[in-house]
């Protein structure tokens, strides 16, 4: 059976359902709604966003909680929870006849889609699969950004239709979300091999080699807490979650050329596609590098970032260089949710994953809510865009620094 099927691939299957529905119509479609929504209530744009701020303080507060019930209750009764917190949230989000209201789901939301986006993928595949952990997780995590492009038009369209078709969009999300994740959450997802009678995939091929099998032990999160290679990563994973959000204005940085490269502009919403793209793409291809090497990952994720700054930085008179560029810097986004919880494994091993990425995973939530308003003040500053580039480069450097350390410093299981 595990030559030719092995129930891990339903498991993936699984994780790209989460992936796809609840955390890409919660987070990746969520900047379609911004100016619908604030344009019908005679709002300030940032005075309805705030709910997107409120939802990743919320995720913040939820992981290191999550991360302690997903390590001891059955994964089928957790996800599927947080599937219908998610579903119902956005259905609530099209009833919205106030601020308030839209800040109460948004904090709705930020509880449901945590566990789903940070720990579900990592914590499946570490247990199911022994073997190719790198491409399954990089895999399931680029169909956040694929929803995303499949589920955008869909939800514009929606929008479209009427005076209050934002209204129609986000009940449709909803129960896009419920009907078509809770069957997979409900019915084939489990918690571990052994809850079918399996080993995990990979098992027979790897049980003869010391070091994969030497991974798999790890140590417990209150142990890994109090090792410096965890604050490393802490810093790593808010580091590159700050970087990531420079993502939000390459569409801005390429209208800013309206008055000197007037086809550069008309051209922002495919940078931001290109971008959109190398981030899909770079997840899969970083998670086959790390099977390989995770410091191989991380060299390769930062020299892609690098690469696409430098170009969309000095040579965005080009239109092709300048989406080249974009499509690099959308590899080192994919750093993100991929090298991070591989770094996670890697350096404490699979014996208390949960609890101890739910904790790392903090700093990129908090980092997330705040994030896109220190871009805007660079911007906005004398230094402008190229401020924004340079901060780029010092925050994939400090990246750098801080992933080799923990590595370094990995503590003997």
């Amino acid at each position: 059976m595990q030559k030719s099927f092995h129930y891990a691939f339903a498991i993936v299957a699984s994780c790209i359902a989460i992936t796809c529905l609840p955390c890409a119509l919660v987070l990746s479609c969520a900047g379609i709604f911004f100016t619908p929504v604030s344009e019908f209530f005679g709002v300030a744009r940032a005075q309805f966003t705030l709910y997107f701020s409120l939802l990743n303080i919320a995720m913040m507060l939820t992981l290191p909680v999550a991360g302690r019930i997903m390590s001891k209750v059955d994964l089928r009764i957790v996800l599927s929870a947080c599937v219908v917190i998610c579903g119902l949230g956005l259905i609530g989000m099209s009833r919205g006849n106030s601020m308030p209201w839209f800040y109460a789901m948004g904090t709705v939301l930020g509880v449901g889609v945590a566990p789903l986006i940070y720990l579900s993928v990592p914590a499946l595949i570490n247990a199911w699969c022994v073997k190719n952990v790198g491409f399954f997780v990089g895999l399931c995590m680029a169909f956040t950004g694929i929803g995303g492009v499949i589920f955008n038009p869909i939800g514009t369209s929606l929008i479209q239709s009427g005076p209050e078709g934002w209204r129609t969009a986000y009940f449709v999300f909803g129960l896009i979300v419920l009907v078509g994740t809770l069957p997979f959450t409900l019915l084939v997802v489990r918690s571990k091999p052994a809850d079918k009678g399996l080993a995990p995939y990979g098992a027979d091929e790897v049980a003869t080699q010391a070091g994969p099998a030497a991974e798999a032990t790890g140590i417990p999160a209150a142990q890994a807490m109090k090792t410096p290679a965890f604050f490393a990563l802490c810093a790593f994973c808010g580091i590159i979650t700050l970087n990531q959000t420079i993502y939000q204005f390459l569409a801005s940085y390429a209208s800013s050329f309206e008055a000197t490269l007037p086809q550069i502009a008309a051209a922002s919403g495919v940078v931001a596609s290109a971008a959109m793209a190398g981030q899909a793409i770079g997840k899969v291809v970083l998670g086959i590098i790390n099977d390989r090497s995770v410091r191989m990952g991380i060299f390769f994720g930062l020299a892609c970032g690098v690469a696409g700054v430098l170009l969309m930085w000095f040579l965005p008179q080009a239109l092709a260089l300048l989406l080249a560029g974009a499509f690099l810097f959308g590899v080192v986004y994919a750093m993100t949710t991929v090298q991070t919880p591989l770094l996670v494994r890697s350096v404490f091993g699979s014996a208390d994953y949960t609890n101890i990425y739910s904790r790392i995973s903090m700093v990129g939530s908090l980092m997330s809510a705040v994030a896109a308003v220190f871009w805007s003040f660079v911007i906005d500053s004398p230094l402008g865009f190229p401020g924004m580039f340079v901060g780029g480069l010092v925050c994939m450097a400090l990246c750098l620094v801080t992933s080799l350390y923990a590595l370094a410093q990995k503590p003997a299981a």
